[in-house]
C-alpha cells in the first residue's frame, strides 16, 4: 500500500499546484477528447461537474461540451449542515462563494437535484488506484452523498461516478475504507480506466 494519507494527500497537492496554466488547460482539453466515444459520456443527460480549485483536473472544457450537446450541468453546493447537493449550472448563472471560498450556483435549493437522478459526476480527487479506489481531500463528502450506491440493496438509478486527474495522480494501491464508494471508472489525460469495484 501508499504511504500515510496524509502525506500522500499534501505531496500529490503540492504537485499538481506545481503545473503551471497551460499545462493544466492541455491536460483538461486531452481529457474531454478522450471521453468523446466513451459511451457513458455520450449516454448522460445530467451532468454533474465541479469548480476546479487547488489544482484539480479542470472539467470545463466538458461541461461546456455538455451545454453544447444540450445535456443539463449542475455544481456541487453545501447546505448549512455542511451536505453535498447538486444545483443547475449554465453559463450566466449567479455564483456564491461557500466556507471553503468554492465558487457554487447561487440558486434556491427547490432547484437542486437529488444525487440519485444525476447521470454522470465528474469527481474531483487527490489520487485513484487501480481498484477504483479514490482518495479526496479529506471531507468525506463525496463518500456521504453517494453512500447509496454501497448498498447492496439499492434498485434505483445508479449515477456513473468518473474521477478526473492527472496521470501521476494514478497510483499502485490505496486502502479502502468500509465509507469508500469506489469510483466506476477515471480519466486522465494518458487514460480512461474501467474499474471492477473489487
Amino acid at each position: 500500500m501508499t504511504d500515510d494519507p496524509r502525506a500522500l494527500r499534501q505531496r500529490l497537492r503540492e504537485r499538481r499546484r506545481a503545473l503551471s496554466p497551460a499545462m493544466q488547460r492541455q491536460a483538461a482539453l486531452a481529457v474531454a477528447s478522450r471521453l468523446e466515444d466513451w459511451p457513458e459520456w455520450i449516454s448522460a443527460v445530467r451532468v454533474a461537474g465541479y469548480w476546479a480549485c487547488d489544482g484539480e483536473l479542470d472539467p470545463a472544457p466538458l461541461l461546456e461540451r455538455a451545454w453544447i450537446t444540450g445535456r443539463s450541468v449542475y455544481l456541487p453546493v453545501l447546505d448549512r449542515a455542511c451536505a453535498l447537493h447538486f444545483a443547475p449550472y449554465s453559463p450566466g448563472t449567479p455564483m456564491r462563494r461557500n466556507r471553503f471560498n468554492i465558487p457554487e450556483p447561487a440558486v434556491a435549493p427547490e432547484t437542486w437535484l437529488e444525487p440519485s437522478r444525476l447521470d454522470l459526476v465528474l469527481t474531483p480527487l487527490v489520487t485513484f488506484d487501480p481498484t477504483g479506489t479514490r482518495l479526496g481531500m479529506g471531507g468525506g463528502f463525496y463518500d456521504r452523498t453517494f453512500a447509496f450506491l454501497r448498498d447492496p440493496g439499492y434498485r434505483g438509478h445508479r449515477p456513473v461516478l468518473l474521477g478526473l486527474g492527472y496521470e501521476f495522480q494514478h497510483v499502485a494501491a490505496l486502502v479502502r475504507h468500509a465509507w469508500d464508494v469506489p469510483l466506476d471508472a477515471a480519466v486522465t489525460e494518458a487514460a480512461l480506466r474501467r474499474f471492477s469495484g473489487e
